[in-house]
């Protein structure tokens, strides 16, 4: 019996008692809660309490937070100062990255063709948007959408600068999901980002870099 053939019939086991004409997905109209749930599902903020909280929680993960006017030139000028701090001047950008944050006198790459490891792992960093921001958690989303490109992008480069929008700003996890329903349709990987990369070893030793960016610049126009 190959791997897949002893998984499949180990699923087959498990729902051997599952009745038959069981719908296969979970509606709240024909199988309510016994018990009413009791989390918040959505809730509503000022949009100046969702940005300071988001960049509270943002810091609190270690990444860099900056905040600016939702204006071109404000974003340029974060950009360019967030690239100073790293002293990185060739950065890569999705080929859909609004060309209006770039930054004169830097050097930008486009990922169209897609370029290979090996020169994403020579750049300076990458330069992107979001498809939501979790004010709560301090989490980025990147869901391969207009402005944020494949997701090696934001992988393997050391440096991620990330532009967050104050209308892509929501309170909780739910509201987030509420808003990627598209993309989760559609089958796009999702990616939640919490501060740089870092990972502990047994001794709770620090590390950083491990699994993607070791440094993350957010930029919160709003």
């Amino acid at each position: 019996m190959s791997d897949r053939e002893l998984i499949l019939s180990r699923v087959r086991a498990a729902l051997a008692d599952v009745p038959a004409g069981e719908p296969d997905t979970w509606l709240l109209e024909a199988d309510p809660d016994p018990v009413p749930a009791s989390y918040v599902r959505r809730r509503v903020m000022e949009a100046e309490q969702l940005v300071e909280l988001f960049a509270s929680r943002c810091a609190d993960y270690r990444a860099n937070v900056t905040r600016c006017a939702d204006d071109p030139e404000a974003i340029r000028s974060a950009v360019a100062a967030a690239c100073s701090r790293h002293g990185a001047w060739a950065l890569v950008a999705p080929a859909t990255l609004d060309s209006a944050w770039k930054p004169d006198g830097l050097l930008f790459e486009s990922d169209d063709p897609p370029l290979a490891v090996e020169q994403l792992d020579r750049c300076d960093g990458i330069l992107t948007g979001c498809a939501v921001a979790i004010a709560l958690t301090g989490t980025i989303v990147l869901d391969g959408g207009a402005g944020q490109g494949r997701r090696a992008l934001t992988l393997v480069p050391d440096l991620h600068i990330c532009v967050v929008r104050g209308d892509q700003l929501v309170a909780g996890v739910p509201d987030a999901f509420a808003l990627l329903d598209g993309a989760l349709r559609a089958g796009r990987p999702l990616t939640f980002i919490s501060g740089p990369s870092a990972t502990s070893d047994i001794e709770l030793r620090r590390v950083e870099g491990v699994h993607g960016p070791r440094r993350l610049e957010v930029i919160v126009a709003a």
